[in-house]
């Protein structure tokens, strides 16, 4: 049972996520924290550390994370557990190959139809709306941001935007000042 309510989950995440992993984790923490209750607040904004530390997409690292999470919080054995992230990540995936498959068909009909045009043009919004949702969600008193973490971010930002360095770089010595810092 716990299998199908991770895949339906996951799914429907899937489906109605418009703009890539950052627009998920506001889904993703409304269906696992508030909903079903698979994951505390503070184990939520961990895994969402962890997965935009981890190579690939932040929905998709998540999703793996919490499908194993579920299953190994309800005692069972690891190989059940590492089918819960397989379970979740492909049905996190799923909705997104499929409308890529749907919509690479009918772009090559529609392209030049001013209603599809339109739609793609109103789905900008949500998704800007989606990601700003996702910060809002992740700044609660649980997850206080105190100053020093500012700095590091205004010289992250500065480092990125203006002076161009690369991105591996500014994560690097970011982890290092880290761990300088709160240790």
């Amino acid at each position: 049972m716990i299998f199908f309510q991770l895949f339906y989950t996951f799914f429907l995440i899937g489906m109605f996520t418009v703009g890539g992993g950052m627009a998920m984790i506001s889904l993703i923490q409304h269906q696992v924290v508030v909903q079903h209750q698979w994951i505390s607040m503070n184990g939520f904004t961990d895994i969402i550390a962890i997965s935009q530390m981890s190579p690939g997409p932040i929905g998709v690292n998540s999703a793996t994370y919490i499908g194993y999470s579920v299953i190994h919080n309800l005692g069972y054995a690891k190989p059940l557990c590492i089918l819960g992230s397989f379970t979740a990540t492909f049905a996190v995936v799923l909705p997104s190959f499929l409308i890529v498959l749907w919509i690479a068909i009918l772009f090559t009909k529609f392209k030049k139809n001013i209603w599809f045009k339109s739609i793609l043009s109103g789905l900008r919004p949500a998704v800007i709306g989606l990601i700003g949702a996702a910060a809002v969600i992740l700044m609660n008193p649980e997850n206080f941001i105190e100053w020093k973490s500012w700095v590091l971010f205004g010289l992250a930002f500065i480092s990125a935007k203006w002076i161009k360095a690369n991105p591996i770089l500014i994560i690097i010595l970011g982890g290092i000042a880290g761990i300088l810092i709160y240790s």
